[in-house]
């Protein structure tokens, strides 16, 4: 490692917000140091800066963040960009994000974990002894929780359930539908848009009659994740947001980790994600931009999960020392390790119990067709979200990468964040740095 790297290792800036989060000082034991002009260091800072200011200008996303922590200290975060392409507001370092899919594993994952220590879900009970309504599905039937947490189920990858909700001219119908609030149709989507509550009901009897590959390969599919927060509510007898709030944001002190902050957080530090011209016709901005989470209600497995770079770190931090934080064990070692680990790799699925891991043979690709960086280690794991957001974890070198950025702003059509591999870049970038 870089000689002036490991003597500046420390660095960190304390990080509060008007919310009264903890910082990481207080919550990971970082010392922090006065930030010195290190040669070194204005190297890796101005290799950083050059990317994501090539990223900016080429309209990846607007603006972004990047955290990287170290053995548990915190050794990089900056901020770059704007909210928005009118320039109005910086992107601030306690902004937070709709973190899409990185809510599987921030949210939903969690909570099954807890429920796999305390004895209340098992990886190899077939599913159907949980969602009962498969049991009636012969294709369905004997698929078991690690196969689905894997995508190794054979499982439809997506369905778009907004058309389920138009007719055959296109217009929303009005079972489903109303413009005002009322006690059968109480789901929020905007001010003037409301679902029914049999529209959840309806989602559920979808999935339950969705395809089945027959195939045992890998097949990446988010549906068990709408249906996760059922069954977490009537294995605990509290509603889920609640459930992972008290057993896991809670004892990390992640108070920024919340569903559908519109009201609850400042609103100037809310990132915006799409202009939505199709479903809602609204600046998408703390509300749920995935369109099925926003049928949920905004609390779901899939997405909808928002958060800082901060929270999402201390997140990847509790699962790097495998389930600790701070001396308290909130998951189980077993757990963690099992859960973080490849499952099927016989069948050239690298993917772990819900989290994402490397491709199989990273090692000999070239940065351009690496997953997530030719340097992480086969033992890292974390998971991207369809907005811009990324995580990563990585115990061989004790590396925590939080990304965080709105690249769907203002339509999702820009695809140059992986067009430019900026993620992989800036990891592989600390990657090199610290082996030299």
């Amino acid at each position: 490692m870089n000689t002036s790297f490991s003597l500046y290792i420390t660095l960190f800036f304390c990080i509060t917000t008007a919310l009264g989060q903890h910082s990481l000082e207080n919550d990971m034991n970082i010392t922090p140091v006065t930030i010195y002009e290190d040669p070194s260091l204005k190297e890796i800072h101005e290799r950083v800066n050059a990317i994501m200011e090539e990223a900016i200008s080429n309209k990846a996303f607007p603006g972004a963040q990047f955290m990287v922590v170290k053995r548990g200290q915190l050794v990089f975060h900056e901020t770059y960009g704007y909210h928005s392409y009118d320039r109005i507001t910086r992107v601030d370092r306690n902004d937070l994000y709709d973190l899409a899919s990185v809510t599987k594993i921030a949210a939903a994952l969690p909570a099954i974990m807890k429920l796999v220590d305390e004895g209340k879900l098992d990886l190899d009970t077939p599913f159907s002894a949980y969602w009962p309504s498969w049991k009636d599905h012969p294709e369905k039937a004997a698929l078991n929780l690690r196969e689905i947490l894997s995508h190794q189920a054979g499982l439809h990858p997506y369905i778009v359930f907004v058309n389920e909700l138009r007719d055959k001219k296109g217009k929303f119908k009005r079972r489903y539908i109303h413009s005002r609030y009322s006690k059968s149709h109480p789901i929020k989507i905007t001010d003037d848009m409301y679902v029914s509550r049999k529209f959840r009901k309806e989602m559920y009897k979808t999935i339950d009659n969705s395809v089945v590959k027959p195939e045992k390969i890998y097949r990446y599919s988010g549906l068990s994740f709408l249906l996760f927060p059922k069954i977490i509510e009537d294995l605990t007898g509290i509603p889920y947001h609640t459930y992972i709030r008290k057993e896991i944001y809670e004892p990390i002190k992640a108070h920024s980790l919340m569903f559908n902050p519109e009201g609850w957080y400042p609103e100037n530090m809310i990132v915006p994600t799409e202009r939505d011209t199709i479903f809602r016709n609204i600046q998408v901005k703390g509300v749920v931009h995935d369109e099925n989470a926003a049928l949920m209600g905004g609390i779901s497995g899939n997405a909808g999960l928002f958060g800082t770079a901060e929270d999402l770190a201390r997140l990847m931090h509790m699962y790097l020392q495998e389930g600790k934080f701070r001396g308290e064990q909130i998951l189980s070692r077993e757990t963690v390790r099992e859960f973080t680990k490849v499952q099927y790799p016989e069948n050239g699925n690298r993917r772990g119990l819900g989290f994402d891991k490397p491709l199989l043979d990273n090692k000999s690709r070239s940065l351009t067709e690496a997953y997530p960086a030719p340097a992480a280690s086969m033992e890292s794991f974390g998971h991207s979200g369809f907005t811009g957001t990324f995580v990563w974890a990585d115990p061989q070198g004790d590396w925590v990468f939080v990304f965080l950025s709105n690249r769907v702003y203002p339509s999702r059509s820009h695809q140059e964040i992986y067009a430019m591999d900026i993620r992989e870049r800036l990891m592989q970038l600390f990657y090199e740095y610290d082996q030299e």
